[in-house]
Parts: structure tokens; C-alpha cells; sequence
């Protein structure tokens, strides 16, 4: 009799789990993904579909293409989780498995800021990307705003890149002369958790290209009718376009069962990802890992990646006795957009002490290349 594996969630994190664990069990064990989505978006490059250097098909794929490597998918609402049983509900039908992996990553909520929805377009949703390029498209001049809604957010370069990004796009459409590009941040710097040296590079990249950086400034009401932002330091600011990092939060079905903690999120063991349930893992976005320095782990797709491995190989250790036991050791790393086909990268190891150590290599073409073919990799190999 076979055993049965349920991952919650198809994002990077959730196919990396379900194609490793396939690859490592026997065939009458069954992986089964359950996600609500038919199509998987790829999420570093919404960035290049901003600036039109992507379209929508490109960078999506059906889901139920993970079927051909043995993977059983589920396209429907996940409903409730019963950790302790080890059951889910799905539009109302119960599915019980002998482990549960949840991968659900966060939900968006841009309508927990007043008016931030109705005013601006999302960078880390296909819509909002594909509607930023639409209105950059007709875009002749004025005074564009990049704002993070709250100190931490998953991706912790993306807006930084998309002000970047924007800057490029405007120069190359000959229109940068009569364009403002302003930066507001909840945070006090870029990528505060890769360390000083790291966040200070990545502003100084921002600010040469005569984007105008606002750290601490945590939005409070966006006037959608007089495009007028408010701040809870007093400040206001006035804006043509405003392109937006939303609040995030983690699945109300993750807190209905129990599963986060007072930061709300889910706390795992940050060496084997399992929560206070036994058989019960979680990985990626909606985790919650604190790091020595007093910030958590930031919320990465290259940390999703390799907690889903090292929890992959863990659970096939344990229902087949063969391989040896796993630990994830906190590295990560990240391209970093600049505009005109150059990148930069960081990466290094987050569970370092008392700081993460962590190195930023000079933008050029190179990592530019790099992200390019880790994107068709990831389109054409896991799909």
C-alpha cells in the first residue's frame, strides 16, 4: 500500500517538492499538488513583462503539464487543513495524506490600505505587471511613483529593480527629461536583512539614475481621484502613475488551522521546515524563519527552492531508508535588475552570525544572461 504526499500550493517552492519527491519515490507512492490556479506563472520575470520585454504566454504555462512527470494535480480551493489529522478539504471534498507539504505562499492585500487598489497597478501579479506596460506605453511625461506598502515583502530587490527598470524604459523611449521617478519605502533601506553594505550598493544604483529614494515612509491613504499619497509621518505625495509592493499576509486557511504564530505566519524548524505537527512541513513565502540580526528570512523564490529540496529528500529518506537526512542552510541568492540587459547578483548565507554574509556582484551582462536562462530552464524543464 502506498503513501501519499499532499502539497498545498504550486508555486516554486510547492513543483521543486513535487518533482523532487517524485523523482526519489517508489511509483505506488502518490504526489499530489493542489493548487486553485490552471496556469503557473513565473515570478521574477513579471519585472521584464513591466517593460514589455516579455509577454504574458511567455512566462506562463498550464499547471497540469506537471502531470507528465508523474505528478497528480488538483485545480480547485483549498478549504480547510487539519494538521493534526493530516487531512484537506477541497471545494468540499476531503483528502487525507501521510504527509502534508504546505507551499501556499502570501495572498495580496492592497485593500487593507485605503484607495491603494483603485489608484495603482501591482508589480507582483500578471495583471498588474501587464497593465503597468500598457501605461507606460502611453505614458508621455509626469511624475511616477514605486511604493512598498510595508517594511517587508517577499522578492526584497523587486521594487528596487522596478524603479530601475522604469528609469531604462523611459530613457529609451526618449521621455526620462520629462519623467519624475520617485521611490517611497516603508523600510528604512533596500534588502536591510543582506546587510548595510549590500543595501547601501543597491541605493546608490537607485539614486544615481536620479530616482529620488524616501525610506520610512509607511503609506497610510492612497486619494485615487487626486492621485495624492499620505504617509504616517505627515507627508504626502502626488503621483501620474503609482506602481505598488502590497501588503501581504499569509492564507486565511493556514490560520484557521492553527499553523502561524503571533507574526502571522508559519513557524517551522528552519533546518528540516516541519511545524509543530508531525508529518507537517511548510516552505517559502508563508514561513516565518528569524535570523540572529532580529529580522526573519526574507521571503525568496531561491529559498523556496532549496527548502523544498532539503524537504523533498528528507521525507523520501524517512518511507524509504535510503539517502541521508538533509539540513537547509540558509543560502540564497538574487539577480538584480538595472535596466539595458544588465543584472547584478547577490547571494550568500542568511543563517550566518551574527550577520548574514552576504556578496554583491558588479552588474553586467553576465547575470542578466544568468536570469534569462534560469527563466528558460525553469519554463521548458519543470513544465
Amino acid at each position: 500500500m502506498g503513501r501519499t504526499v499532499l502539497i498545498l500550493g504550486a508555486g516554486i517552492g510547492g513543483i521543486v517538492a513535487a518533482e523532487t519527491l517524485r523523482k526519489l519515490l517508489p511509483g505506488e507512492d502518490r504526489v499530489v499538488v493542489i493548487d486553485r490556479a490552471a496556469e503557473h506563472v513565473f515570478p521574477p520575470s513579471l519585472l521584464w513583462l513591466m517593460v514589455g520585454d516579455r509577454k504574458s504566454a511567455q512566462i506562463s504555462r498550464p499547471l497540469s503539464r506537471i502531470e507528465r512527470h508523474g505528478v497528480e494535480l488538483i485545480q480547485g480551493n483549498i478549504t480547510r487543513i487539519d494538521p493534526a489529522g493530516l487531512t484537506v478539504d477541497v471545494d468540499g471534498r476531503s483528502l487525507s495524506g501521510d504527509a502534508i507539504i504546505v507551499a501556499l505562499g502570501a495572498e495580496y492585500a492592497a485593500e487593507s490600505i485605503p484607495g491603494l487598489r483603485e489608484a495603482g497597478h501591482c508589480i507582483y501579479t500578471l495583471d498588474g505587471a501587464a497593465a503597468i506596460h500598457g501605461a507606460l506605453e502611453r505614458f508621455a511625461g509626469g511624475r511616477i511613483v514605486i511604493l512598498t506598502a510595508t517594511p517587508q515583502y517577499k522578492c526584497p530587490a523587486a521594487p528596487y529593480e522596478a524603479a530601475m527598470l522604469v528609469d531604462s524604459f523611459c530613457s529609451g523611449k526618449g521621455i526620462r527629461g520629462q519623467t519624475r521617478i520617485d521611490l517611497y519605502a516603508a523600510e528604512p533601506g533596500p534588502m536591510m536583512v543582506a546587510g548595510p553594505a549590500i543595501s547601501a550598493a543597491v541605493r546608490g544604483m537607485v539614486e544615481q539614475r536620479d530616482i529620488a529614494y524616501h525610506p520610512e515612509h509607511q503609506v497610510k491613504t492612497v486619494d485615487a481621484q487626486a492621485r495624492r499619497l499620505t504617509f504616517a509621518n505627515g507627508a504626502e505625495a502626488e503621483f501620474d502613475l503609482l506602481f505598488y509592493v502590497p501588503p501581504h499576509r499569509a492564507p486565511s486557511v493556514a490560520k484557521e488551522a492553527n499553523l502561524v504564530n503571533e507574526s502571522g505566519w508559519i513557524p517551522v524548524n528552519r533546518d528540516t521546515l516541519q511545524t509543530q505537527y508531525e508529518n507537517v512541513f511548510a516552505l517559502g513565502d508563508v514561513t516565518t524563519i528569524p535570523l540572529k540580526m532580529g529580522r526573519p528570512l526574507p521571503k525568496a523564490g531561491a529559498f523556496a527552492h532549496g527548502q523544498a529540496e532539503v524537504v523533498a529528500h528528507n521525507l523520501a529518506c524517512a518511507w524509504t531508508g535510503k539517502g541521508m537526512p538533509r539540513r537547509f542552510e540558509g543560502e540564497g541568492l538574487c539577480f538584480i535588475e538595472i535596466g539595458n540587459g544588465r543584472a547584478g547578483m547577490g547571494g550568500g548565507n542568511f543563517f550566518a552570525e551574527p550577520l548574514p554574509q552576504v556578496n554583491m556582484r558588479r552588474p553586467g551582462l553576465l547575470w542578466h544572461a544568468g536570469k534569462v536562462i534560469y527563466e528558460k530552464y525553469w519554463l521548458y524543464r519543470r513544465f
